[in-house]
């Protein structure tokens, strides 16, 4: 079992940036970021695949948000630049045990979870 654990969020100027970290206690292949706004769905953000070469995102934050990731201390990062408010949402973490050449962009296809952290836009 891994467990996730992200870091970073919190209050941010529109405009503004702020970078993500997510903790993984051990090997994870594909890695996402997926977004939960209140009264809103979970929505993807950015997955990387295994290898990093391979990433998607959402087109809402496509050219604003970069996803990487470091194998060697089993983490990922998402670096959200020109941040607005409708980026405001608590950011999850997620990790599964595929070798997918193209990662997944549903939730339903990750198998572990971080508890999540607040990244709120101000006008």
């Amino acid at each position: 079992q891994v467990q996730l654990v992200e870091s970073g969020g919190g209050l941010v100027q529109s405009g503004g940036s702020l970078r993500l970290s997510c903790a993984a206690s051990g090997r994870t292949y594909t890695m996402g970021w997926f977004r939960q706004a209140p009264g809103k769905e979970r929505e993807f953000v950015a997955a990387i695949n295994w290898s990093g070469g391979t990433i998607r995102y959402a087109m809402s934050v496509k050219g604003r948000f970069t996803i990487s990731r470091d194998n060697a201390k089993n983490a990922a990062y998402l670096q959200m630049n020109s941040l607005k408010p409708e980026d405001t949402a608590v950011y999850f973490c997620a990790a599964d045990n595929s070798l997918a050449g193209v990662p997944a962009i549903s939730p339903n296809d990750y198998n572990y979870w971080g508890q999540g952290t607040q990244v709120t836009v101000s006008s």
